[in-house]
């Protein structure tokens, strides 16, 4: 490789579809394989270590989250959506990211016991300090995963993602089985981590040159603070709930709120990471065919709808026998939390294909613009729902995810993109799920006389009304058949059918 051969989005692959399709089955598979892994994890570690455990955590997690924005500064999508990145450029991006990353570590080994004085939890102080070694792992291994992503390496990406949790997984299960506690979910990430970056050393084969001031870096750059900024700001607002509830409730509460949460976000976690994945790169090669772009964009938008809206619909009606089943009586307190934080997760999912058509077009200032219009009105909201406690501020949550969503399009609406059909797609979905799981509450609120008869009742009513109504509602109907039956992503050299 010379540092001067560019690596182009240009250049067309014989069949983006296929291409597309291939990179579907390696990374839904991944998924399959990463979901079972985390559902393992999340049931074991849930009866092995106490709320409180995980409330610690939480407290940490909320800067540290905020610490990954700013490490990765969106230079990792700016990496991808370029349409063309010189090797120069690319080292360019890693010491950037890697400075980046050094940086948060001072930073966060030397304000730890500021975290621990604002929560008045002393254990944070080495939790902290000891959670900052990732940002520098993460640093380095940041414009590795980009490369393999603007490749369209799919399949290498699966793989280091399921190695990186399984060590993860490993570690924290054997540290919680010796008794250390809270200790077993911060070795878990630090061996996350560590595994993901020496997969991902291996998987790219490369290693960067010195950086150079010679290679223009202007326009990354500003695709990536324009994207950070927004980055920032949404997620700052989507953890002030989690701020708000450790600061005021403690750590138990937390732990509650926290692990509820976790449990709404896991299949959009895990379903909306590769799909993004595999829609970014891929769009942002059809921009100059619009009619292939809005074809590939309402087809992912569906697929990815009825995966999530399916199950979260589906948790949210049965959350008590799923709750209490799987993760064990003392998380009781966590099911009407999470009921409501599923309806919020649904919302969120919503509108993960206007986040598509934001990047993919290159849209970040207006995307930014949206998100400093609209994210201190969530803010606002969660200060107000804090008044009634935890559910209170769930309640806002999810209402302010609705808004946000409907919001988003409206900002869309002089982009190009199909904003009118992806509304339609999305409510004819959400709707039928919702009718769907409200009748598999009722049956198994009615006819259960045992969480584990509540659960069968509820799953078969469920199943039999999504059956009913795909035979009853032409729209949905479509929309079930565009999933099950559609062989668009695998015809080689045909338009993608919509």
């Amino acid at each position: 490789m010379t540092d001067h051969v560019p690596v182009t989005a240009d250049s067309q692959p014989p069949s983006l579809g296929r291409i597309a399709a291939r990179g579907a089955v390696f990374t839904m598979g991944g998924q399959g394989v990463k979901i079972m892994l985390q559902f393992c994890g999340i049931v074991i570690l849930a009866r092995l270590l106490s709320p409180n455990d995980y409330g610690l955590m939480a407290m940490v997690v909320v800067l540290t989250g905020i610490g990954e924005v700013l490490r990765d500064f969106g230079l990792s999508s700016a990496a991808i959506q370029a349409r063309s990145l010189t090797a120069e450029q690319r080292n360019n991006l890693f010491w950037i990211n890697s400075a980046i990353g050094v940086a948060l570590a001072l930073a966060l080994f030397v304000i730890a016991p500021a975290l621990a004085a604002f929560y008045d939890e002393p254990r944070l102080t080495l939790i902290a300090r000891v959670l900052a070694i990732t940002f520098l792992l993460n640093g380095i291994a940041t414009q590795y995963r980009a490369q393999l992503n603007r490749g369209l390496h799919f399949g290498a990406l699966a793989v280091v993602d399921i190695l990186g949790m399984a060590s993860g997984l490993a570690v924290g299960l054997l540290m919680a089985l010796e008794g250390y506690n809270y200790w077993a979910l911060v070795g878990q990430q630090l061996a996350l981590s560590a595994a993901t970056l020496v997969t991902l050393l291996l998987a790219a084969r490369w290693l960067p040159g010195l950086p150079r001031r010679s290679a223009p870096m202007g326009d990354l750059l500003r695709y990536g603070s324009n994207l950070m900024g927004t980055q920032l700001i949404g997620y700052a607002t989507r953890n002030l709930d989690s701020l708000i509830i450790g600061y005021r409730f403690g750590a138990e509460s937390l732990g509650l709120y926290s692990k509820s949460y976790q449990l709404s976000m896991l299949p959009l976690n895990q379903i909306n990471a590769p799909a993004t994945t595999i829609a970014l790169p891929v769009l942002s090669r059809l921009q100059q065919q619009p009619e292939r772009y809005d074809q590939f964009l309402l087809y992912g938008q569906t697929l990815m709808l009825h995966l999530i809206v399916s199950v979260l619909a589906f948790a949210a009606a049965l959350a008590e026998p799923l709750i209490l089943l799987v993760l064990g009586p003392q998380w009781q307190a966590a099911v009407p939390v999470f009921r409501i934080l599923a309806v919020a997760g649904i919302f969120q999912a919503a509108s993960y294909a206007s986040y598509w058509v934001f990047l993919s077009k290159g849209l970040t200032p207006l995307h930014l613009r949206f998100t400093l219009v609209s994210r201190p009105v969530l803010i606002g909201c969660i200060l107000l729902g804090a008044l009634w406690g935890v559910p209170g501020v769930a309640i806002t949550v999810a209402g302010g995810m609705g808004v946000l969503w409907l919001w988003g399009l409206f900002f869309l609406r002089h982009s190009g993109a199909p904003v009118g059909a992806m509304l339609r797609n999305a409510l004819i979905i959400i709707s039928s799920y919702a009718l769907s799981a409200g009748l598999a509450w009722y049956s198994a609120d009615r006819w259960g006389s045992s969480l584990l008869i509540q659960l069968l009742i509820g799953s078969a009513s469920m199943v039999i009304a999504v059956m009913l109504l795909g035979l009853i509602w032409p729209p949905f109907r479509s929309s079930l058949r565009q999933v099950f039956g559609s062989r668009a992503l695998l015809r080689a050299r045909r338009p993608l059918q919509s």
